[in-house]
């Protein structure tokens, strides 16, 4: 035994608070696991530090000659013993994949287990989770959501406050923007009206048609112009996915500039066909642009060869 502690003595056994060791479960007691880990003495585990998950008994979370990490809690006493847990391991490892989601932009899943005034709590990635009632799909019976596992994405994730704030109507904006096209025509209805523009609900989607953007005439005022509750057609001029926004265009439609100020029902009557033509114009205008460009390309090029001839003969 002597000789065994000795041995033991020579090997420089540091085991610091934060540090990740290995070690298998060699004993359950009503209070928790011992862990053996390569030191004078096991590692030892409390029964509430065995598993993220309530509920989970001890035999299941660390069964007997299983080998696994553990993050030590507390540095050894002076009987050389640690304290250890699964716990808190799984829950570093679940704020580090939580704040990789959230980076990315990924959809995650969490599922509903409780409820409050404000919105509803449920569990991702280990982890405890809101999304607030103005941001569910499902507004006004919260209770049927209790049990129910729902995508979602991030609104905040903050480590240092255990915060992490999720959004079911934002996953859903994302979808609805992602079917939209550069150059297409929709259906759409006013919402609000700002001295710079008009904003313009596209079935769950949210875009902006710009006072510069609505006619190739001067406009005064948006509010003479469009009504709160007002049906538009629009042509969307920009989709960026990354950040949810939508630009809309109207000046497209027109077939003189200010149309759109002194018949907008016209307009708006055969807006297809005005977004058509206006497209085909473009098209023919980039071509002939292309062949003009092309043209004085060869002329150039002409020009070079025959000033080279010229050099050659004389």
């Amino acid at each position: 035994m002597e000789d065994f502690e000795k041995a033991l003595d020579q090997h420089d056994y540091q085991f610091n608070r934060g540090q990740t060791v290995k070690g298998r479960v060699s004993e359950h007691t009503s209070e928790g696991a011992y862990i053996d880990i390569g030191g004078k003495s096991p590692g030892f585990v409390p029964s509430a530090e065995a598993n993220l998950r309530i509920g989970v008994s001890l035999s299941e979370s660390l069964p007997l000659g299983e080998e696994l990490d553990f993050l030590i809690v507390r540095e050894q006493n002076e009987d050389g013993q640690v304290t250890l847990s699964r716990r808190q391991l799984s829950i570093k490892k679940a704020w580090e994949n939580i704040l990789e989601l959230y980076d990315n932009g990924n959809t995650v899943q969490i599922k509903i287990t409780n409820l409050n005034k404000g919105g509803v709590i449920g569990e991702v990635e280990g982890l405890r989770g809101f999304i607030p009632r103005s941001h569910l799909l499902e507004r006004d019976d919260l209770d049927s959501l209790i049990g129910q596992t729902l995508s979602a994405n991030f609104l905040e994730v903050n480590r240092d406050t255990n915060k992490i704030v999720l959004s079911q109507r934002q996953l859903a904006k994302a979808a609805a923007i992602s079917k939209l096209t550069k150059g297409g025509l929709v259906d759409g209805v006013v919402v609000k009206i700002q001295p710079y523009g008009v904003f313009i609900d596209l079935d769950g989607v949210t875009g902006l048609l710009h006072i510069k953007q609505v006619s190739n005439a001067r406009i005064e005022s948006l509010e003479s112009l469009f009504t709160v509750g007002q049906e538009l057609k629009v042509v969307v001029f920009e989709v960026d996915e990354y950040k949810n926004r939508v630009s809309l265009i109207t000046k497209i439609l027109e077939s003189y500039p200010g149309e759109i100020i002194e018949n907008t029902a016209d307009v708006m009557s055969n807006a297809q066909e005005r977004l058509e033509n206006a497209l085909l114009a473009q098209q023919q205008q980039r071509e002939e642009q292309a062949a003009a460009q092309a043209l004085a390309a060869a002329e150039e090029a002409q020009q070079i060869s025959e000033a080279e001839e010229e050099e050659v003969i004389n």
